[in-house]
């Protein structure tokens, strides 16, 4: 079938492959969509509250990224196990079960989590094309709408593509931020202890906490996740259906592991070169690319950075405009023009601009207020996945719910904290 990226000629191949009979490396067709959602893990809201988790607290945090990272591959797997067994995506489930006004509710904090996500994502390419380029923020930012916009007209080319492109450039970030963290050397003792041992320094530190887990567990990409697996591969019986799980079960590891793996390196990086020397209130984007080189004593280590930074944001802002159109059109059967989104939801990061706000205060923030968004994607998504009548043979166990249940649970609780710890003076 040579080498096109046909959707039909790969759907022909993922058949045979469901059939028993893959031919070469034919089971790779199956990988892909946690690859998109991955890149929602690696947002620039993540490289902010990363970089101020390892720079005021070095490597204490880094277990609160193993556990979201944990939490993001149970959720996204429940998620893509929605879309396989329904044929349809988490807004779609909700507007058919769901009274009319609890669905327009719905729909308009979503469209709020999308806004916020967008606003991480517009100001970290912005900023790394200024300090890459020496662009203005607001060029930048004009910037990385017309280059999103771009890149989003070759979905018409088929979803292979997009995974691929998709792919590559979160594999860059990856490679990118390994190479950094083995320039920074950071100490293997703290590094371990910082992963496996829970605890909080401070106050502040469970506020970012609470950033780190809206960073990385996200609620647009939870809505997305379904609908990248409704309709992609279709199957014939039960048993496909179940060995299809599997493959997207895979898939949603492998996707979680490398941006688990970014966001730690970006962590461990900003603990290794910045609190380990003392710097413990370098917490911002901007002061990190300037800083690095200096305190890695390589020019190369800022280049990086900032190049991580730039493939994140453009590559995050792309999948955050495919979550809108999936949370309208699921919530609303209503869409709008790629190009009308993606002014509409520029808009906010325009205004932080020319406002002057600081991005990095910015950027943290809308992580926090993407972390409220959680549980009203993950309850129904529980919900539906425990449901045998809608989900069949796929239906979730038990045990699944009821991890699901008690990670739900926390992170309402941690937000709750949030909330009084925002409210509160200290």
């Amino acid at each position: 079938m040579g080498t096109t990226l046909s959707d039909d000629t790969l759907r022909a191949r993922a058949r045979r492959a469901l059939a028993g009979r893959p031919r070469g490396w034919g089971w790779t067709i199956f990988f892909g969509p946690a690859l998109i959602a991955a890149v929602a893990y690696i947002d620039p809201g993540n490289f902010a509250t990363n970089i101020e988790a390892g720079s005021r607290y070095g490597y204490a945090l880094l277990w609160v990224v193993l556990a979201a990272n944990l939490m993001a591959m149970l959720i996204q797997s429940l998620s893509a196990r929605l879309g396989l067994a329904t044929g349809r995506n988490l807004p779609e489930v909700i507007r058919e079960r769901y009274p009319r006004p609890v669905v327009w509710l719905y729909w308009v904090q979503a469209e709020i989590v999308a806004i916020a996500t967008d606003l991480a994502e517009f100001l970290g390419a912005a900023l790394a094309f200024h300090l890459l380029f020496g662009l203005t923020l607001l060029e930048g930012a004009l910037l990385t709408g017309v280059i999103t916009y771009l890149t989003l007209l070759l979905y018409r080319y088929g979803f292979r593509l997009m995974e691929l492109i998709i792919g590559a450039m979160i594999l860059a970030v990856a490679s990118g931020f390994l190479l950094e963290m083995l320039l920074g050397r950071p100490a293997p003792r703290p590094f371990l202890e910082g992963l496996l041992i829970p605890g909080f320094p401070d106050g502040y530190a469970l506020y970012l906490a609470a950033g780190i887990l809206g960073a990385t567990v996200m609620p647009h990409v939870i809505y997305l996740h379904s609908a990248l697996l409704q309709r992609r591969i279709p199957a014939d019986d039960d048993d496909q259906r179940r060995r299809l799980m599997r493959y997207s079960r895979l898939d949603v590891i492998v996707g979680m592991a490398i941006a688990g793996l970014i966001n730690l390196s970006i962590l461990a990086l900003a603990a290794a070169a910045f609190h380990a020397q003392g710097r413990t209130g370098v917490a911002t984007i901007r002061d990190s690319y300037q800083l690095l080189a200096p305190m890695l004593g390589r020019e190369l280590a800022s280049h990086l950075f900032g190049a991580a930074l730039l493939l994140a944001g453009l590559s995050s802002s792309v999948v955050g405009t495919l979550s809108g159109q999936v949370i309208m059109q699921g919530f609303v059967r209503f869409t709008i023009p790629l190009w009308l989104r993606r002014v509409v939801t520029m808009a906010p990061a325009i205004a932080v601009i020319l406002l002057g706000i600081s991005e990095q205060r910015a950027l943290v923030a809308s992580q926090v207020i993407l972390s409220f968004g959680i549980p009203f994607a993950l309850i129904p998504l529980l919900t539906f996945t425990a449901d045998r009548r809608l989900m069949g043979n796929l239906v979730n166990s038990r045990a699944i719910t009821l991890i699901g249940g008690l990670v739900c649970a926390l992170i309402i609780a941690l937000n709750g904290y949030v909330l009084v710890f925002s409210l509160l003076p200290h």
